[in-house]
């Protein structure tokens, strides 16, 4: 049952999910910021809130102190959004700036990147969690998966069986950030997915239109649960401390798969100039300056680029 809104602006806000939800984006996520600010209006600034949306965005704004100035953009965002929506009727519709709350351009995050010995560690733990085998296989299924293809947690979640062609070794990742794609993978990923396949029959039917991955109960694998699961596997195995928000994320999978790559480009002497839009394709970006986001330098990437920096000085010095 969807619960009704709150505010003078509830008929806006249904309005502009319908008309988001109809060009084919789910909407979710900012729906519960929608809500939330829906909610707010109506307990602090009354009924009459939707003629005067300047001082209610500026209030829900600043009601919750400590959060990170990321998440305040992320949902200004969509507040944004919902205003330029009411302005295609109104012209004078109030829209905020995108200065209310601008996008830091500095980090101090650093990702975490997997060695291939704690990705085999993971792997054999993953196999062997839950009471069950088929929990077991589900998430070793879906650790293989994220970092043999670095797919986006939300597109590997997504994924439904007829996305998955084993025998030809190909993914089709439907829409994703405005673009689709195909996304092939290694002979020995095809076995592991094709024995995944083989278990998910005990617990789900393996329709064309049904989701790859599935909990215990054979419904859809939730996003909340599946970090969970995979926040849990790295505590227990000593990566993620067991309080806090430190430590490695399922997304670092995808930062792993990136990183490694590059390494192994690095191993074999290719021309990265030529490789790297490879790589950007590969992953969805649509250049490869969304790609450098991945590509943190570890000891062992930086002892192999500057082992071939010194290889082509020194050729540079004997040349004529």
């Amino acid at each position: 049952m969807t619960l009704p809104f709150a505010s003078s602006l509830g008929r806006d806000i249904e309005a502009f999910l319908r008309f988001k939800r109809a060009l084919g984006h789910p909407y979710r996520r900012a729906e519960f910021t929608l809500r939330d600010f829906d909610r707010f209006v109506a307990a602090v600034k009354g009924s009459r809130a939707g003629r005067a949306i300047e001082p209610a965005l500026l209030a829900w704004l600043t009601s919750k102190t400590g959060r990170k100035p990321v998440t305040v953009t992320v949902e200004l965002g969509v507040l944004r959004q919902f205003c330029l929506f009411r302005r295609r009727q109104d012209p004078r519709a109030f829209v905020p700036g995108r200065l209310w709350a601008p996008q830091p351009t500095t980090s101090d995050f650093l990702p975490h990147v997997f060695s291939l010995a704690q990705m085999r560690h993971l792997l054999r733990a993953a196999a062997a969690t839950g009471s069950t085998p088929f929990r077991g296989q589900l998430l070793r299924a879906l650790v293989l998966l994220l970092y043999c293809t670095g797919l986006r947690f939300g597109e590997a979640l997504r994924l439904r069986i007829s996305d998955v062609n084993v025998g030809a070794a190909m993914l089709f990742v439907a829409e994703s950030k405005g673009r689709s794609r195909w996304v092939p993978f290694h002979r020995s990923l095809a076995r592991e997915l094709a024995r995944y396949l083989i278990s998910r029959r005990t617990v789900a039917a393996a329709d064309a239109g049904a989701p790859l991955f599935v909990g215990a109960t054979g419904r859809a694998l939730a996003a909340g649960n599946a970090s969970f699961e995979l926040r849990s596997l790295f505590r227990r195995e000593g990566f993620k401390p067991v309080r806090g928000r430190i430590g490695p994320r399922p997304y670092d999978l995808r930062h792993t798969f990136a990183v490694h790559r590059l390494t192994r480009w690095y191993r074999a002497g290719v021309d990265l100039r030529e490789r790297l839009p490879w790589l950007a394709a590969y992953m969805g970006h649509q250049d490869i300056m969304g790609t450098e986001t991945y590509l943190t330098a570890t000891p062992e990437l930086l002892a192999l680029a500057a082992h071939r920096f010194r290889q082509r000085y020194r050729l540079s010095r004997r040349a004529p």
